[in-house]
C-alpha cells in the first residue's frame, strides 16, 4: 500500500529504542574521536605532508565509527523517508570529488580530497541515525560542549605562558606539540600576539568560538538544573574574551549577522534571555579584558608565575560571577519572562524586533568601536585591529583578489572543477599578484573550484534541502523538538557563514562539526514519507548497509596504506639527517612510498634528489634514465608542482640536455608568472646558453636563447608596472622586482648584442649596497664597464669598488676594451 502522501508528517523526529552493548560502544567511541580531533591541529588539511598522517588516521576512525554505526542501525535503515533519502544521497559528495579527480590540479591532493570527503559522508550518515536517540543526542551535545571547553582554556595555558604544561598535557595522543609545547598556540604576526589555541590559525579559532558562544547562551536559557547554567554561564566569559583576543576582524563582521539569524528563531522570551546573558557575560569581560590583555602580553614574552596566576584569577573570578549571576537569572527571571511576554509572544511578528534591534545595536557598537575614542578603551594591540577594519585594508582587499582568481581557475576547469586541492596546488598560475596563500579564504569558492558547477549545485541543493526542512519542522515542533536539535544548526550556520571570509573547512575537524551538525539536523527534520520501492525492505536494507560497509572498508585501508607511504617519507627524511647517510638507508623508505603511491610528490622529489646525487658521484646513466622516467611520470599527475619541474630541470641538464631544460624552464613560466627566483633561472640559463653558443658560433642558437631571456626580462618589467596599479592598502606580497642576477645577465646579452646604452641602465637597476657580494660587485663592475664604452662614468660607484679591490679597475678596462661582433 503506498505511504501517505506527501507533506503529511511521518513519524516522530526523534526516537528511543532498546539500547544494547553497541550503542554504548558507539558512544563512547565518538566521545573519544570527538575529544581527540581537535589536538591534532584540528586536521588541518594543509596540503603538506606534515599534515597527512592525523588526516588519515581521522578517515580510518570515521570508518571504523561507520562499521559501528551499520551494526547498530542496521534496522532503523529503512529507506522509507527522507531521512533516508539524505543519508544515500550525501555520497553524492564524494563522488563529485571522484569524478573531479579525472581533470585534477593535483592528482595527490585530489585522492586526499576524495578520502576525506568520504569521512564526512560517514560523519553525516552517523550523525543521522545517532542523533534521533535522546540518549545519544544529549551525550554528543554534552562532548561537544565539553570539548569546546577544553579547547578554550588549553588556549588560555598558553595564553598565560604555560605552554610547557599544555604540551605535556597532550604530547602522548597529539601531533601539534614540538619541542614540549602546543606549536603556535598563542602566534604572533604582523597584527601582534594572537590566541589560536589547537588551531594555530586565529581566524578559524574565532569562528569556533562564535558557534560556542553562540551555542552557550542556548544552552544557559533552555537548560534548567542550577548547575548546567552556571557551567554555560561561567563558561560565556572565556569564551568571549578568547573570541577578543583571536584579533580577528572577520569574527567580530560576521557576528551580527549570525546572531540575527539565531535569534530569528527563538521565542521572544528566549531571545531576551540571550540578551542578558550576552550583557552580563559581555561586561564580566570588558572589566578584565585589559589587564588579561597585559598580562598574556607580559608573560608571553617573559614567563613569571605570580603574574600567570593573578590572570588566572581574573579571568576565573570575573567567570564565576558572571556564571553565578546568569544562573540566578535562569532561576528567578527566566519563569517569570517567560510568563511575561506570552502576550506579546502571540502577536504577530513580534519575534523580530529583539533580533533586529540586537543586531542593530551590535553594529552600533562595532561602528562606535571603529569611528569614535570610545576604542581607546581597548587594549593597544586589540585597537588597532579595530582601527584597520574597512574595506580598504589588504586583507579585504586581498581576499578579493583571491576570489576573482579563483574564477580564472574555474573558467579552465568549469564543468567538474579541478580536483581537491585545486587552489593550493594551481594558484600562482593564475594569482594577480605574487601574493602566498594556498587557501582561497572562502570555503564555497574553493569547493566551486574542486568539484565545479556541477558539483557545487549538488552541494548546495544539498546541504539547502537540510535547512528548509529543519527548519520547516522547527516551526511545526513543539518546545521540546525545537530545542532538542537547535544546537547542531548553530553550529554548521556560525561556521559557514564566516568561511564564507575564511578557510575554516580546511580545519577537518570544523568539517567535521558542520557535517554531525548538519546530520543531527536532518535528524530532526520535517520528516516525509517516501514511496516504498517493490523490493522488500530487508533487501534494500542490506544493499545499503552493504555498499556503505564495503565502501568505509576500502577507504580505511587505502587511509592505512596511504598513512603508511607518509611515514616512509618521513621516515628518509630522518635518515637523511644522521650524522652519515648511506644511500641505501634512505632509499628503502622512499621505494616503500613509492609502492604505494607511485606518484607520491614528497617522495618523488625526494628521490630525484637523491638519484641526482648519486649520479653525479657515479657517472651511472642507470640513476639518469631512473630519475627521468620517476619525474616525468609525475609531472603528468602534478602538472602544477614546481618541485617536480625543478628537479627534472636538474636532471636534464646531468644528462647533458641544456636544451630540453630550458624549454623547460621557459615553457614553466606561466605557471610561475609571479616567482622572480623563476625568471632568474630562466634568464641565467638564457645567458650561460647563449653565450656557449656564442662561443662556438651558432648564431641561431644564439639568438633563441637570448631573445628568450630578453622576453622573460620583458615579462618581469611588466610585471613591476603592473604592480604599481595595485590599490593602496593592498599588499603585493612576495618581493617581485629586477634583481641583482637578472640584471646581470640581461645586462650581458644586451652588451654582447652591442646595446652598450640599454646594458648600462640594465645593470644600473642591479646596483646594490653591498659590495662584499660577488653578484652585486659583478654587476657594479659590469656597469661601470659599460658607462666606460659610452665615454661615461658614475664616480660614485667607482670609488666604491676601488675602495674594496683596487683590482677591480683592471677588470673594468677588460671588459670595456671586448669587441664580441668581433670575436
Amino acid at each position: 500500500m503506498a505511504n501517505p502522501v506527501y507533506g503529511k508528517h511521518f513519524k516522530a523526529s526523534t526516537e528511543d529504542e532498546k539500547r544494547g552493548s553497541m550503542f554504548w560502544v558507539l558512544n563512547i567511541c565518538m566521545i573519544l574521536f570527538l575529544l581527540w580531533a581537535p589536538f591534532q591541529i584540528a586536521l588541518f588539511n594543509g596540503l603538506g605532508i606534515s599534515f597527512e598522517k592525523p588526516l588519515f588516521w581521522a578517515v580510518m576512525l570515521v570508518c571504523i565509527l561507520m562499521i559501528l554505526g551499520l551494526i547498530q542501525f542496521n534496522k532503523k535503515v529503512q529507506l522509507d523517508d527522507q531521512r533516508d533519502m539524505v543519508a544515500l544521497l550525501i555520497i553524492l559528495l564524494p563522488i563529485s570529488y571522484m569524478i573531479s579527480m579525472f581533470s585534477a590540479a593535483s592528482w595527490h591532493y585530489a585522492v586526499n580530497m576524495v578520502l576525506i570527503q568520504w569521512m564526512y559522508a560517514f560523519i553525516f550518515v552517523i550523525g543521522i541515525y545517532l542523533l534521533r536517540d535522546r540518549v545519544s543526542n544529549k551525550i554528543i551535545q554534552i562532548t561537544l560542549m565539553g570539548s569546546a571547553y577544553l579547547i578554550v582554556f588549553f588556549g588560555y595555558i598558553s595564553w598565560f605562558g604555560q605552554g610547557y604544561l599544555g604540551g605535556h598535557l597532550v604530547s602522548w595522543f597529539s601531533n601539534g606539540v614540538g619541542n614540549g609545547v602546543y606549536i603556535d598556540a598563542v602566534m604572533q604576526d604582523s597584527n601582534g600576539w594572537r590566541l589560536t589555541s589547537v588551531f594555530q590559525y586565529a581566524n578559524t579559532y574565532a569562528a569556533f568560538l562564535m558557534a560556542i558562544m553562540f551555542a552557550g547562551l542556548f544552552n544557559a536559557s533552555r537548560l534548567r538544573t542550577w548547575y548546567d547554567q552556571l557551567i554555560h554561564g561561567f563558561m560565556l566569559v572565556p569564551v568571549i574574551l578568547a573570541l577578543i583576543l583571536t584579533l580577528s576582524r572577520g569574527g567580530l563582521v560576521v557576528l551580527p549577522f549570525v546572531l540575527l539569524i539565531l535569534l530569528l528563531l527563538l521565542r521572544p522570551a528566549q531571545q531576551i534571555l540571550w540578551f542578558i546573558n550576552l550583557v552580563i557575560a559581555g561586561i564580566a569581560t570588558a572589566v578584565i579584558l585589559n589587564p588579561v590583555t597585559d598580562i598574556g602580553l607580559q608573560v608571553i614574552a617573559k614567563y613569571d608565575g605570580a603574574v600567570a596566576a593573578k590572570g588566572w584569577a581574573y579571568l576565573l573570578i570575573a567567570s564565576l560571577i558572571a556564571g553565578v549571576l546568569i544562573m540566578l537569572v535562569g532561576r528567578y527571571i527566566a519563569p517569570k519572562l517567560e510568563h511575561g511576554v506570552e502576550g506579546w509572544t502571540a502577536r504577530r511578528g513580534a519575534s523580530l524586533w529583539i533580533p533586529i534591534g540586537s543586531a542593530l545595536l551590535g553594529i552600533l557598537m562595532l561602528v562606535l568601536l571603529i569611528a569614535t575614542n570610545l576604542r581607546n578603551l581597548l587594549p593597544a594591540n586589540i585597537r588597532v585591529r579595530f582601527e584597520n577594519i574597512n574595506f580598504q585594508q589588504s586583507s579585504v582587499l586581498e581576499r578579493f583578489t583571491f576570489y576573482r582568481d579563483a574564477m580564472k581557475l574555474l573558467r579552465d576547469y568549469p564543468l567538474f572543477g579541478a580536483g581537491g586541492g585545486a587552489w593550493g596546488a594551481s594558484y600562482e598560475a593564475y594569482q594577480n599578484n605574487p601574493y602566498v596563500s594556498r587557501q582561497a579564504h572562502n570555503f564555497f569558492i574553493q569547493y566551486l573550484v574542486e568539484v565545479g558547477v556541477i558539483g557545487f549545485i549538488i552541494f548546495i541543493l544539498f546541504v539547502g534541502f537540510i535547512f528548509y526542512k529543519y527548519i520547516r519542522g522547527y516551526y511545526k515542533a513543539n518546545r521540546e523538538g525545537k530545542e532538542s536539535h537547535f544546537i547542531y544548526f548553530i553550529i554548521v550556520v556560525s561556521i559557514l557563514m564566516h568561511s564564507l571570509l575564511d578557510f575554516n573547512l580546511s580545519y577537518a575537524y570544523m568539517s567535521i562539526l558542520v557535517f554531525l551538525g548538519l546530520g543531527g539536523m536532518a535528524s530532526a527534520m520535517d520528516v516525509t514519507p517516501l514511496k516504498r520501492l517493490k523490493a522488500p525492505a530487508g533487501t534494500i536494507r542490506g544493499i545499503y548497509v552493504s555498499l556503505i560497509g564495503v565502501v568505509a572498508i576500502i577507504v580505511a585501508f587505502t587511509s592505512l596504506r596511504f598513512s603508511v607511504a607518509s611515514q616512509d617519507v618521513v621516515d628518509a627524511q630522518k635518515a637523511s639527517q644522521v650524522a652519515s647517510p648511506s644511500y641505501e638507508g634512505i632509499r628503502a623508505p622512499l621505494d616503500k612510498a613509492l609502492a604505494i603511491r607511485s606518484t607520491f610528490p614528497d617522495a618523488v622529489v625526494f628521490m630525484g634528489s637523491l638519484l641526482t646525487q648519486v649520479l653525479q658521484q657515479t657517472k651511472d646513466e642507470q640513476y639518469y634514465n631512473e630519475d627521468i622516467a620517476l619525474l616525468t611520470k609525475t609531472q603528468e599527475k602534478e602538472p602544477f608542482n614546481k618541485n617536480i619541474v625543478k628537479q627534472l630541470v636538474t636532471a636534464y641538464q646531468l644528462g647533458g640536455k641544456s636544451d630540453v631544460a630550458f624549454d623547460l624552464l621557459v615553457n614553466s613560466i606561466p605557471k610561475y608568472k609571479w616567482d622572480i627566483e623563476w625568471y632568474e633561472g630562466v634568464i641565467t640559463q638564457a645567458y650561460a646558453l647563449g653565450n656557449q653558443a656564442y662561443e662556438k658560433k651558432d648564431t641561431a642558437s644564439e639568438e633563441k636563447y637570448f631573445n628568450a631571456g630578453l622576453n622573460a626580462y620583458k615579462e618581469v618589467q611588466n610585471g613591476v608596472e603592473y604592480l604599481k596599479t595595485l590599490p593602496t592598502g593592498q599588499l603585493q606580497g612576495r618581493a617581485f622586482a629586477v634583481t641583482p642576477t637578472i640584471a646581470l645577465n640581461i645586462g650581458k646579452i644586451q652588451l654582447m648584442q652591442g646595446n652598450t646604452a640599454d646594458a648600462a641602465a640594465t645593470f644600473k637597476l642591479g646596483l646594490a649596497d653591498d659590495l662584499n657580494d660577488q653578484t652585486n660587485r659583478e654587476v657594479a663592475r659590469y656597469y661601470l664597464a659599460a658607462l666606460k664604452k659610452d665615454k661615461q662614468n658614475d664616480q660614485a660607484i667607482y670609488d666604491k669598488l676601488i675602495k674594496i679591490d683596487a683590482k677591480e679597475k683592471e677588470q673594468i678596462d677588460a671588459i670595456a676594451k671586448m669587441n664580441y661582433s668581433s670575436k
